[in-house]
């Protein structure tokens, strides 16, 4: 039934309209992407990799497009020519021919069109592979076992076996396509007493089964290389069996293979089938018996029962090829007794532990938020970061820094004009020393507010706050700055006084124009925003800032690179920039150990979602390759060769030549910002806890396997502990340095295992992992078993904190090598509300330090280390600015802890009493109130046991509160005189 000349009129239009539209959009992504990479001066990026994905692409149509397409169009044109009828009576396929052949040309043309695009589409997202092999860079070295340069595996390998699929796919398609097409067109006919076939319909296929064969021939010998990559064994890459069987069973199998295809060929000559079903037979059979069967019966019977001795040379080969991947080959480990005696450290002769850092960065975020967000659309990104800046002396220390982002316009004037026009940037770099807080418990900041003040912006001189690009996930997607129409339309920072505001208009280099009619018109496609279009406010001078996360913006750049998933903003040369660690990864590095990126990296605080994405989460290679900077204003997206040994990134450098600077290009003021890798320190400790063994019959025992111990502060189970950046003095070293820190524990245990740092600020030493390995003999208490210590020495002091509905939260554990032994010290947090609306927020009021068998809590580092070494501590440095305040006698405490007792007793008695006495209950809660206001304003902390210190009362932790009725408070945990530090 044909359709109306109208309605058949309309179809064509209709399509044509749709493919308009569809490209225009198309066309519209990319132009803008075009425009971006202008906008950052890397149009030589976008270009390369367009060009080279349209060649893939183009290669990929061809070659299938031409092996599929033409082996079907072969199949119809050597169709029977007495019809599909010839081997005798109907079949099912006549029907099917019947439906199908008047409209043949339309239905192969929608076939090959979505064989062509997703053929080319799959080749073109191979783009990588085929740039890292044309590029490839020798790493001059050898593998263990075919004796090729390393690249081969990285580079060569890959290429192979992305072609040899490619290849499979398309042989396969095709014998596919044209079995249907013969049978459609009565080439062959499945009907008693067999298969019926017609000579061409015959020879067509034994070339492409021959065909196919010879691939797997092929396929079969370059295996024999994928063996370097083999799970089999005890250690990954190649095993005793995957050497002495599995590899001399994958040249046999590539040499009947290739015999096989000959017997297909042979088929062309020779009429019958039984050439080929012999071919295949012995295909199978040897498949199963040679590359099955035969390595099956090697493992079973001569490696399992002398799985130690056989595997020993193997598992040698895989520790020192994961030990070199990784970059841990050259790691010190240096035995450590850890058994200092307090009693003889003098601290005013050894002073690195003074300085440490209280402001924990994963805890003080709602801190700063509290007081230095200003406004409710500002807000900083937690968690915050830990730099290095000089302080009044010029002496570098550390400090905890963060940027005033702004998340969006407020709820109630959040509009389309706001959100994109005027509320386009946050303002402001924040910091405070990590080893000082205020009299009252806060951050100390010495660069702070609207403008910027305080020392630390003075010696920095900080020139230009206004944040353009951060990291704030509520940020508007996109902003429309610069222009004339409305001179100081952008909300710049609130005014000291009053309800006014400071305008600003964007004068960076970044950003797209978008003043033309065909620019908006794309970006107004591109988001889905007719405003765009149509604004007044849009005129030839303005602006479009898109992609303002940094990490998006080096990923751009930079699309080979895997990115740490923390930049970090610092001051440098007078102006904001975020500065990024990325990193060269490949999962094709000869023996090496294949592990999970995602499950390396996760611990408490990070949320291991890299930017770049590999293709697999297994990697089996990682170098800090590129340190990248994003400056906060403009934008400026800057590449530093930071590892420029590296082989991967020597190939992407002939990619892309004149992308990466080199790494004398830095200027002084950014190399003292730089620091050593999180992601990185996290994989290699991860690797570490297991291949710091390089003897092979210790490292398949497997008894000295370590832990990261999970984090004891958080009281979450099976999540481990974080890294920690603070300035340490490892043992043979002088002065203390900013560091990158973690500990391990056994495998079974709580106990400490080890202690690791690297040393993370550029220069000689920068990079050397040191482990200080305990003697295995001796018991060092783990973070695990220290945090247990400090609630149970200091359970009564620690519910006191919990008074007025405040809540006890505990910071960073900090373990640092000192005077012999490992100190510990945890700043201890109270998370109370300001006033009576806002949200808590958590201030430093005690400090607990563990060192040995002596514990110390106390307001202040010093008077925590003063407990725990005696007088010799008096002298250190002050952490804590505090106004003198006169000692009260230790009694005035422990009278007020007593009276605190006696008005919970007799609240209890009051509410068991039958019936309850309420008059009494109320009177014993404005005494309890009383009493545990004293307590608080009780100066002189409770001391931990030292040898001079003697029991005092405090509350019980396991106190229960009593029941109370509604409307009245809840008095806290009953004190309880038995129980004592």
């Amino acid at each position: 039934m044909r359709l109306p000349r109208r309605p058949r009129l309309l179809l064509p239009v209709a399509i044509a309209i749709v493919a308009v539209v569809a490209l225009f959009f198309l066309f519209a992504g990319i132009y803008t992407d075009y425009l971006w990479y202008d906008s950052v001066d890397y149009t030589a990026v976008f270009s390369s990799v367009v060009v080279t994905q349209i060649l893939l692409f183009i290669v990929g149509v061809v070659v299938m497009v031409g092996l599929v397409g033409g082996n079907m169009l072969l199949a119809y044109r050597v169709r029977p020519m007495f019809g599909p009828g010839m081997f005798g009576g109907a079949s099912g396929a006549d029907r099917y021919r019947m439906a199908l052949d008047p409209h043949r040309k339309l239905i192969f043309l929608i076939g090959v069109g979505v064989l062509a695009l997703f053929s080319g589409s799959s080749l073109a997202g191979q783009w990588k592979t085929w740039l890292e092999f044309l590029n490839a860079t020798p790493f001059n070295e050898k593998d263990a076992q075919f004796g090729l340069d390393l690249s081969f595996f990285m580079f060569t390998y890959p290429f192979i076996r992305m072609v040899l699929n490619f290849l499979f796919t398309a042989v396969v398609l095709s014998a596919i396509m044209a079995a249907v097409v013969h049978y459609l067109y009565g080439g062959f006919r499945i009907q008693s007493p067999g298969l019926h076939a017609s000579r061409a319909a015959r020879v067509h296929l034994s070339v492409l089964l021959g065909v196919f064969v010879l691939l797997k021939a092929v396929a079969y010998w370059v295996d024999r290389y994928g063996l370097v990559f083999s799970d089999r064994g005890f250690a990954y890459g190649a095993s005793y069996t995957d050497v002495n069987a599995v590899l001399p069973a994958k040249t046999i199998l590539a040499i009947i293979a290739l015999i096989c295809a000959v017997l297909f060929f042979a088929g062309v000559v020779r009429s019958g089938g039984m050439l080929p079903g012999v071919a295949f037979g012995l295909l199978v059979l040897s498949a199963i018996l040679i590359g099955g069967v035969y390595p099956a019966l090697v493992e079973q019977f001569q490696v399992k029962p002398n799985q130690q001795d056989r595997e020993q040379p193997y598992i040698k080969r895989n520790i020192a090829a994961t030990r070199k991947a990784y970059g841990i080959d050259k790691t010190e480990v240096i035995e450590y007794a850890a058994q200092g005696d307090p009693s003889k450290v003098n601290v005013t002769t050894d002073s690195s532990i003074s300085g440490v850092r209280l402001l924990d960065p994963n805890l003080v975020a709602k801190t700063y938020q509290q007081k230095q967000r200003i406004r409710g659309y500002y807000d900083f990104h937690d968690p915050l970061d830990v730099d290095r800046y000089p302080d009044a002396s010029g002496k570098m220390r550390d400090t905890v820094v963060a940027v005033r982002e702004l998340t969006g316009p407020p709820r109630e004037q959040d509009n389309w004009i706001n959100r994109h026009l005027v509320y386009t940037h946050g303002y402001g770099f924040v910091a405070a020393p990590g080893n000082e807080v205020d009299s009252q418990g806060l951050p100390a900041f010495d660069a702070k507010d609207m403008p910027v003040t305080g020392s630390l912006a003075q010696q920095t001189g900080l020139k230009e706050s206004r944040i353009y690009f951060g990291e704030s996930p509520s940020a508007p997607q996109y902003v429309i700055v610069g222009g004339d129409r409305k001179p100081g339309q952008e909300l710049d920072y609130p005014e000291s006084s009053g309800t006014g505001q400071q305008n600003t208009t964007y004068t960076g280099k970044g950003g797209v124009p978008v003043g033309s009619f065909l620019n908006r018109m794309l970006y107004a496609a591109k988001y889905g925003e007719t405003n765009l279009l149509l604004s007044g406010d849009i005129n030839d001078k303005s602006k479009i800032l898109y992609e303002r996360n940094p990490q998006q913006r080096i990923a751009k750049v930079a699309p080979f690179l895997s990115l740490d998933d923390n930049p970090y903003p610092a001051i440098v040369d007078g102006r904001v920039v975020w500065i990024a660690d990325a990193y060269t990864t490949s999962n094709s590095y000869p023996y090496s150990d294949s592990r999970s990126l995602e499950a390396m990296t996760r611990d408490l605080v990070t949320d291991p979602r890299l930017v770049v994405q590999q293709p697999r989460d297994k990697i089996n290679y990682m170098r800090n390759a590129v340190k990248a900077t994003v400056d906060a204003y403009d934008g400026t997206v800057t590449l530093y060769a930071w590892d420029d040994k590296d082989p991967i990134l020597q190939t992407w450098r002939k990619v892309f030549p004149g992308l990466i600077k080199s790494q004398n290009e830095m200027t002084d003021g950014l190399k003292q910002h730089l620091r050593y890798p999180e992601a990185l320190f996290k994989v290699q400790r991860d690797v570490l806890s297991r291949y710091h063994i390089e003897d092979p019959n210790a490292f398949y025992s497997g008894q000295d396997f370590w832990n990261v111990p999970n984090d004891p502060s958080s009281g979450e189970r099976d999540v481990k502990q974080p890294p920690y950046y603070l300035s340490v003095r490892m043992p043979n070293t002088t002065e203390p340095t900013f560091s990158l820190t973690t500990t391990f524990v056994p495998r079974q245990g709580p106990n400490l295992a080890a202690f690791m740092s690297v040393d993370a600020t550029p220069g000689p030493d920068y990079g050397k992992l040191r482990i200080l390995r305990m003697p295995s003999n001796t018991t060092i208490p783990g973070p695990g078993q220290v945090q247990n210590n400090f609630q149970n020495k200091f359970s009564g002091e620690l519910n006191l904190l919990n008074i007025g509905g405040a809540k006890v939260r505990y910071g960073n554990l900090l373990t640092l090598p000192f005077a012999d032994g490992l100190v510990y010290i945890e700043p201890v947090y109270v998370e109370t509300a300001a006033s009576s609306g806002q949200e808590p927020y958590p201030i430093l009021r005690r400090v607990l330090v563990s060192y040995g068998d002596r514990v110390g809590f106390a307001e202040t580092l010093e008077g925590a280390l003063q407990q725990v070494f005696g007088e010799g501590a008096q002298q250190t440095k002050p952490d804590v600015t505090k106004p003198d305040v006169p000692a009260q006698p230790s009694t005035a405490l422990s009278q007020a802890i007593a009276e605190a007792q006696k008005a919970y007793d007799d609240a209890q008695k009051a509410l068991t009493a039958n019936p309850p006495d309420w008059t009494k209950y109320g009177e014993a809660q404005k005494a309890l109130k009383s009493a545990l206001e004293k307590v608080k304003n009780a100066s002189t902390p409770v001391a931990g046991p030292t040898p001079s210190s003697s029991a005092t009362p405090a509350p019980s932790s396991s106190a229960t509160p009593a029941p109370t009725p509604s409307g009245t408070a809840s008095p806290p945990p009953s004190p309880s005189p038995s129980s004592s530090p």
